[in-house]
């Protein structure tokens, strides 16, 4: 009888189990292959609590599922992830929607450059919901406009809540230097600071120029960017979609 793995078997033979509604009570079914669904009482999201699987890290994970359950459970995980770091966020910064916010669209930007660029989203995605956790106590420490401050403060508050939540020493390492230079081009070169840098700046654009001005525009998007699907989006966004498109809820 061949061997088969019991860490991999929920996936490759997924089955019902059932979880309790944290909105109404009710009891949700979910399949292991899955990490949410929707209540049928209440349409509220139900989510699974992240579950360690040896598909983390056994070099054999693809070829012992298939790639696409492994593709799947990659997917889960990014769900997983994003969810605890915006749930910490929230906590961090309390009644300051407007920073929360900020992250949400920037993540945003940032999962669609990772579509276009080979950048590792376990990095790219946590960079982008904590790069400005730091602004919270450089406001404390230095007043409003000292904003820049924030490269300095952010790492530490983004490694406590990175080990908090059991991601790897090496990865925070990454994410923390990012996080550290996310407003200093040029002094971290890898691919994933690009596509975090863009992801900013995507949101950012529509504070720093004057969206009327065209010229200005272009001559902006095509100094700062520093990936070529960062620039194209860009244009596209900001040149080439009417005015009701950019900002607000768009971005």
């Amino acid at each position: 009888m061949p061997f088969e793995c019991p860490g991999s078997k929920n996936l490759r033979q997924p089955k019902p189990e059932y979880v309790k509604c944290a909105s109404c009570g009710q009891e949700v079914e979910i399949w292991t292959d899955e990490v949410k669904t929707a209540c049928l009482n209440c349409k509220a999201v139900v989510m699974r609590q992240d579950q360690t699987s040896c598909l983390e890290w056994c070099k054999y994970a693809k070829e012992c599922v298939g790639e696409a359950a492994y593709n799947n459970f990659l997917k889960n995980k990014s769900i997983l992830m994003k969810d605890s770091l915006l749930k910490e966020l929230e906590a961090y910064f309390g009644s300051d929607a407007k920073r929360v916010n900020h992250a949400r669209k920037v993540m945003g930007f940032a999962e669609e450059l990772l579509k276009r660029e080979k950048g590792d989203w376990h990095i790219v995605i946590p960079a982008g919901i904590l790069h400005d956790v730091g602004i919270k106590v450089s406001e404390a420490k230095y007043g409003s406009s000292a904003g820049h401050y924030q490269e300095k403060e952010g790492p530490a508050i983004a490694r406590e809540i990175l080990a908090k939540l059991d991601f790897k020493k090496e990865d925070i390492g990454e994410i923390c230097e990012i996080i550290a230079h996310h407003h200093s081009p040029g002094k971290v070169n890898t691919t994933n600071f690009k596509i975090l840098y863009d992801a900013d700046w995507l949101v950012n654009l529509k504070d720093e120029v004057d969206l009327k001005d065209k010229a200005k525009v272009k001559a902006v998007i095509d100094k700062v960017f520093l990936t070529d699907s960062g620039r194209a989006l860009a244009k596209n966004i900001y040149l080439l979609s009417p005015p009701c498109m950019r900002g607000g809820e768009a971005l």
